[in-house]
């Protein structure tokens, strides 16, 4: 039975409202956005981040999303914060759509949809892997998703060629996870159609030329050398990097996901409600996990590429798959409409105790970066020359709720969280942290003398902290002091 227009439109607000509440509210600026704002910044004014310009572009030169929004702003002049909001609301817009698609293919029931979009709305961290179910901001990887969710529709449906044009419009977008889908879609398609078998060949022969070439080119450079002592110790605070270092019940519950995807499928297969469709999916889910067992070697031999890749993260396309058939084992439209109910309860009481609990203080929907005295010191530091050099507290991005880097748009001595992620992909970052991060360690106790010492060597020219200094003060609000640190006016 379908919804009507008005069904389908309330359900698709509901599923937004839902996704972003028991995410703890959609917010603009935090988290992976201290890498993509900057990025996104340099491919609209290629002079800025002077200093940061090498740490920035270690990533950024590996991904086109960055000059795709920058595009988008040329041509349009929407600001960065509108735009990202947009960016967040069409992600979950797709991801909806393509629950609804697949539900329609997989289940009998309407409610079984339901449930199956109410379940993924329950935001949970993938054990181990550094990869949310769901993202409370805009991520070109959770728009990624929604088109590689797309593919797995248009598959059910048999539009191979759709499929894969899914696919590669999520590379576009973020390769990593599109190289998660094509793995899931192309084993699928082998699975229903050998016609795609060459197809595939060819496709395993191209991937592996590119790889050849942008490694002997520069564009992934250190990728096949081996991490030392010194970019390993810059990247230790990540612990879903080398998954030797998991615990015993991560690799249990992340294997585990493909067992139980495989006995729901099995248990629909008796009662005749599975498809084929379904099946090679499953061989899909099946080639992701070999694959990451079968690079877990050269990640053990701290191998950089396969470390850089992050392959643990197939594990978030199988949990997607996994609640795909486990959502399907009700049968009797009775146990499924409980099962919706439910899963639609418990997603409400959870959003609403996140929302009003745990995160009082937050909006459910933060367009721009919050009004704090954060804020308006960085506001102040933005107002300066676009060369500047700020010293603060390495943890200031966590502690106070944004970067200078996003926040001022200005080049920062250390961000510790950000700078140490983005070290994975280069070793030279990796030495540029391990040698600042020990600069300012303490920084609460900085003297002046400490400071005066950093900005003769690294050329800084303001330093913002909480702290009364004997420095000549250039701003300050209630709580922050922005020091002068070096001769300018």
């Amino acid at each position: 039975m379908g919804l009507g227009i008005w069904g389908l439109g309330f359900s698709c607000i509901l599923f937004v409202l839902l996704a972003t509440a028991n995410a703890a509210g959609y917010r603009y600026g935090t988290s992976d956005q201290a890498f993509y704002i900057p990025a996104v910044v340099r491919a609209l004014q290629p002079s800025a981040f002077p200093r940061d310009a090498a740490l920035i572009d270690s990533q950024g030169r590996l991904m086109l999303a960055d000059d795709l929004i920058a595009g988008i702003m040329r041509t349009t002049g929407i600001p960065l914060d509108v735009l990202f909001l947009a960016g967040f609301l069409l992600s979950l817009l797709l991801i909806w759509v393509a629950i609804t698609m697949i539900g329609r293919r997989l289940y009998v029931s309407t409610w079984a949809t339901a449930a199956l979009a109410a379940a993924f709305t329950l935001r949970h961290r993938i054990p181990r892997t550094s990869a949310n179910s769901f993202e409370p901001y805009f991520h070109p990887r959770m728009l990624a998703f929604a088109c590689g969710a797309l593919a797995i529709a248009a598959l059910l449906r048999r539009r191979f060629w759709l499929a894969i044009a899914l696919v590669g419009v999520s590379a576009a977008v973020h390769v990593t996870t599109a190289l998660w889908f094509g793995v899931l879609i192309g084993v699928a398609l082998v699975f229903l159609d050998r016609r795609f078998r060459g197809l595939a060949i060819a496709s395993m022969t191209a991937t592996a030329a590119f790889l050849a070439w942008a490694a002997t080119s520069g564009m992934l450079r250190d990728a096949f050398a081996v991490m030392d002592s010194t970019w390993l110790a810059a990247v230790a605070g990540k612990d879903s990097l080398f998954a030797s270092d998991w615990p015993a019940w991560a690799w249990v519950a992340n294997l585990s996901l493909l067992a139980i995807a495989w006995l729901a499928h099995s248990a629909r297969r008796r009662h005749g409600t599975s498809t084929d469709e379904e099946r090679a999916i499953l061989w899909g889910a099946t080639a992701l996990v070999v694959l990451f067992l079968a690079t877990f070697p050269l990640a053990l031999a701290r191998i950089a590429l396969p470390v850089q890749l992050q392959i643990s993260r197939v594990f978030w396309i199988v949990d997607f798959v996994t609640l795909m058939c486990v959502i399907g084992l009700a049968r009797s439209e009775r146990a499924v409409r409980t099962v919706a109910a439910l899963l639609i309860g418990v997603a409400c009481v959870r959003g609403v105790y996140v929302m009003a609990v745990e995160h009082p203080e937050r909006p459910l929907f933060a367009m721009h970066l919050p009004a704090t005295e954060w804020e308006e010191a960085a506001r102040w530091l933005k107002s300066q020359p676009s060369d500047i050099h700020v010293l603060a507290d390495p943890g200031h991005a966590w502690k106070y709720g944004t970067s200078i880097r996003v926040a001022a748009e200005r080049d920062v001595f250390l961000e510790d969280v950000k700078d140490s992620a983005v070290a994975i992909y280069s070793r030279d970052v990796a030495v540029r942290f391990a040698e600042r991060a020990p600069l300012v360690a303490g920084f609460d106790q900085m003297t002046a003398g400490r400071t005066h010492d950093l900005a003769r060597r690294y050329d800084l020219d303001y330093l913002v902290t909480e702290a009364d200094l004997p420095l000549p003060l250039a701003h300050r609000n209630s709580r922050f002091r922005v020091y002068r640190l070096g001769t300018r006016d």
